[in-house]
């Protein structure tokens, strides 16, 4: 196990990478904590919680909403949850959202940990201190920044994923390489085949790299006032798909993201076509989409209500090389041509 911190402003949550589920009991600083879980999770992994309650949530992007947070309100209350609970997200990035969000507005706040059971939300949503919802369809339109306590990510909770979103952890993984590490680019590229197979050694390291990028990142601008804004590459174009068609998972919409945002670079004279090429070539060996059929209007009207928009420019992000992003005043005109272009 290999741990790391990423320092809040006004806490620290520990990663701790390699740790198991059902070691999770020796962390709890209750007895009884409250555990946010969904059917799935729950159905395939209960009998390795620690003494609990558990609060039940279904599957599936579409829950991820304040419905939800309501329902689980409603539970807290009928639990008698004071301002002593201690939540605890098991489950993937929409069941660490919740949690995260539920524990930080329920009372004013408590305190909450993970147990990350996705590769996407070991090296994403459960790291970083982002918590929040959906809001009409919008990604994460409404939410806080608010640390875990600790997040344990456990690479035998990764053996019963479906492939799809194995490669949506993938996705992530690689856009922190191509973002923050041109040495982490070039252990995936030797690697691919096992990180495909999960080959826990391969998968860890690749986790521990990604989330010591992304704590690098964190702990310099927590509240994503400027550098953190760079772990938004291909987000902008990523979410625009997401909301435009149903046939994409978010790693996936992101893959493609990522490769229009790497196109646009070259553009610009920043990226060297065959870094492009090679940024293409790797998504492609990890099963992951580098092109798509859109409603290009669609796209262009979820590009406008961006919440990373300000005015009429959004803050894109861009590559200066493999390894290393910039953050560019993009105009909303502008990354409409780039739709149309697609």
């Amino acid at each position: 196990m290999r741990t790391l911190d990423i320092k809040g402003v006004t806490s620290v949550s520990k990663i701790l990478v390699g740790e198991r589920l059902e070691n999770l009991a020796s962390y709890l600083p209750v007895q009884r904590p409250v555990v946010i879980t969904d059917t799935m999770v729950g159905e395939l992994y209960e009998n390795k919680f620690p003494e609990c309650d558990i609060i039940k949530i279904p599957i599936g992007e579409k829950i991820k909403n304040l419905d939800t947070v309501e329902h689980v309100y409603e539970k807290l209350l009928g639990l008698e949850a004071d301002r002593s609970a201690f939540i605890v997200g098991i489950g993937g990035g929409i069941v660490c959202d919740i949690a995260g969000y539920v524990a930080s507005t329920y009372m004013r706040g408590l305190r909450f940990g993970f147990v990350s059971s996705t590769l996407l939300a070991q090296v994403d949503a459960s790291v970083g201190g982002k918590n929040g919802v959906n809001f009409h369809g919008y990604k994460n339109m409404i939410g806080t920044f608010n640390q875990p306590e600790f997040v344990i990510c456990d690479m035998g909770l990764l053996r019963t994923l479906p492939k799809r979103e194995v490669l949506c952890g993938l996705s992530e993984i690689a856009k922190h390489a191509f973002i923050g590490d041109a040495a982490m680019c070039d252990y995936l590229d030797r690697h691919f085949e096992k990180a495909l197979r999960l080959d826990e050694e391969v998968t860890g390291r690749l986790v521990y790299d990604s989330v010591v990028i992304k704590s690098a990142i964190v702990n310099k601008d927590e509240r994503e006032k400027g550098e953190r804004k760079k772990l938004n590459f291909g987000h902008t174009f990523g979410h625009a798909i997401e909301k435009t068609t149903d046939a994409f998972l978010h790693g996936e919409a992101i893959s493609v993201g990522m490769v229009v945002a790497a196109q646009l670079s070259v553009k610009k004279g920043m990226l060297l076509p065959a870094d492009f090429r090679r940024i293409k070539g790797l998504l492609s060996s990890l099963d992951l989409p580098i092109t798509l059929e859109a409603d290009k209007k669609k796209m262009v009207d979820a590009i406008r209500k961006d919440k990373k928009r300000m005015g009429d420019d959004i803050d894109f992000v861009l590559l200066e090389g493999i390894g290393k992003a910039v953050l560019r005043k993009i105009s909303v005109r502008e990354l409409e041509e780039v739709v149309f272009d697609l």
